[in-house]
Parts: C-alpha cells; structure tokens; sequence
C-alpha cells in the first residue's frame, strides 16, 4: 500500500496543495501552519471520522462551501484513485465509481499516532479498552457487532438492576441476563486475549529499537479475574463474577464487572509505565504499540497500513529520533515535527516544509 499523490482544495487551512509522496515523508514547519492537516487528509481515505475529533463541517476552510480531496495510491500492485467531497456530507468515490463511505477501508488502512494518543498511558482503562477494540474492528469483520450485542445486553442488564430496587421479585430475571452477558463477555475476552499475545512479539521488538535495546515493554490483561484462553472458562468465570457482585450492582444500579471494565497494564521493566515512566518513555510505549498495530494488521489481513505519526518527535532523545527517521520500513511512514535540525538526520525519504497552508519546499 502507497500513496504517491494528493491534491487538496479549501480543506482547514490549505486553499489548494498538491504534492506527491515517498516511502518517508517528514512534512516540518512551525506549529499551527497545517502539518497535522496534512495528514488528517490522508486519514479520511479510511472511511474514518478525523483521528481529532472534529465533525467533517469542521474540516471545510472557513467561508467556503465544500472541500474536495483526492489521492493516487497503489494497493496489490494495481494503481487506483480515491475522492472525498466533503460539503453537508461525506461523499466518496473510488476509481470515478461512488462508493460508501466504510467500502474506503477495504481499499486503504492506516495507523495513527497522535498527541491525543498518549491518554493510552496517562488515563483510565476506558482509553486503552479502546485501543484493543478498534484495532480488532479492523482486522475483525464481526468483533464490531460483538460491542454492540454486548452492549445493548449490558443495558438491558443495567435497567432491571435499577428496576430491582423497587422490585426484587425480578431476581431470578437477573441470572437469565447474566447467563447472556457471561457468554457475549466471553467471546471480547477471547478476542482481546488472544490480539494482545499476537501484538505483544511487534511491540516488544519495536520497543526494544527505540530504546537502543535498554528497556522491555509489555501488555497484561487485566480483568475481574485471571483468564485462560479459553471461552468456556472465560465465560464461567464471568458468571461467577455477575453473580458475586449482584448486591453491589443492585445497590449502584449498575454493572460494576465485566469487559466494560477491565484494562491493559502497559509495563516497563516490569513497572507501570503510566505511574514509573517518563514523558519519553511514555510516548516510546505508544508508539511502539501502534506500529506494532500496524505490523499485525499486515500479518492477519494482508494490508499493509500508512503509519501516520504526528508530532511524534518531542520529548524524545537524539537516538530515540534516529530509531524513528531511518528504521521504520515496514508500510509507507508520514512524520510530521516542528524542528528543522531532526530532519538532517533522515538518510532517506522527503521533506515538505509547510508554512501557513503552502508547501515551501520539498526535497
């Protein structure tokens, strides 16, 4: 998978842009001139919404009423073209065909290291459940309707413990919406386990070359009780865990055990990496993760991801951001960072040097 060329009309700051793209593509300039821009464009050939969290009338320049993008890209050796109108709605095309908006996926995939990422360390369980889910919706076509079926039984469940309160005749209800929760529960489990073992030899490898072969990371599953990876087991240790809290649930009115509520312990050394770790170490942790993310999602489904890494340079060593510049070769890499002096490093690759909107320079 490689894009080699994009055109941008009136998207955020950008009037008009076109560039083509290599295999490294360090895009540099100070901040707020569209670096990050660039690369949320390339993002939305994912189907996705923008990796920043901003609704796609966000994405129009200011005063003007549509924005067009449109990319050149190879994929199983067959070049093709991709555009997105972006004005009320969505609109995409492949190859001059309309297509849906999710039908992108299939034809590109990207992984995406931003700033906003590093709440993966820094916060709750509820960031990194979402790191393992998505990563799974896209090498998984069911696990995605897995979340929901969960879900929706989870609310279900929530419900009647609120209606307990009053009415606690409804008790035998309860185990049959246990029974169903434990089996649905069962299965994320299963999936979650069995993606954090296959990611673990990536990120273990990726991490140990960042840190010049000085520190180790890895990834524990943490959950209301230790897993086998078996579903029959998962499933009656969840039962078990349902029935053991049904007097605090009743009481909270709410489920206080299960999938929605377990974590992924993030080590370094065998120590947390969000209590012990270093602003450098932290982001070498979520990096790593997420090029590992990409060398997995390559493995299992024969795509092979652009890695998107923005801002990824700060608050790293001199080695750290060698590591970064001249060893990933696995998929196409766009880097985008503020300092003219780490991009003399790159051995290979091009520059676009971006300033208010326009490419300066590009080499």
């Amino acid at each position: 998978m490689k894009i080699n060329k994009i055109q941008l009309e009136n998207f955020r700051n950008f009037d008009y842009l076109e560039t083509d793209f290599d295999d490294v593509n360090i895009i540099w300039g100070e901040n707020a001139q569209g670096k990050t821009n660039l690369i949320e464009a390339v993002y939305l050939f994912t189907g996705a919404r923008s990796f920043r969290g901003a609704r796609d009338k966000e994405l129009v320049k200011f005063e003007k009423e549509k924005s067009r993008i449109k990319i050149e890209f190879e994929n199983n050796e067959r070049e093709q073209e991709a555009e997105i109108i972006i004005d009320n709605k969505r609109s995409v095309s492949l190859n001059g065909v309309n297509n849906k908006r999710d039908e992108l996926s299939e034809e590109l995939k990207a992984v995406v290291f931003s700033p906003v990422h590093l709440s993966m360390i820094k916060d709750g369980p509820r960031e990194r459940r979402h790191f393992i889910d998505a990563a799974l919706c896209q090498i998984k076509s069911n696990y995605r309707n897995l979340l929901k079926e969960y879900n929706r039984a989870l609310s279900q469940r929530n419900s009647l413990l609120k209606d307990m309160v009053k009415h606690p005749e409804l008790d035998s209800m309860l185990y049959i919406w246990n029974q169903n929760l434990a089996k649905i529960g069962a299965k994320i489990i299963y999936q979650r386990l069995k993606y954090i073992d296959a990611l673990m030899p990536y990120a273990s490898e990726i991490y140990l070359g960042i840190s010049s072969n000085k520190e180790n990371i890895e990834l524990k599953y943490s959950g209301c009780s230790e897993f086998k990876e078996d579903i029959s087991d998962i499933e009656e240790k969840l039962l078990s865990a349902f029935e053991e809290s049904k007097l605090p649930d009743i009481l909270n009115r709410n489920t206080t055990k299960g999938p929605h509520r377990d974590d992924i312990d993030i080590l370094i050394n065998g120590k947390s990496a969000r209590i012990y770790g270093s602003q450098g170490q932290q982001r070498s942790c979520v990096l790593a993760i997420k090029l590992a993310e990409a060398a997995l999602l390559k493995e299992m489904t024969g795509f092979e991801p652009v890695a998107l890494l923005d801002d990824v340079m700060s608050e790293l060593d001199e080695k750290r951001q060698d590591y970064i510049l001249n060893n990933i070769k696995s998929s196409q890499v766009f880097i985008t960072c503020c300092d003219k002096e780490q991009i003399l490093r790159l051995k290979e690759g091009k520059t676009i040097h971006i300033s208010d909107g326009k490419i300066i320079g590009g080499e």
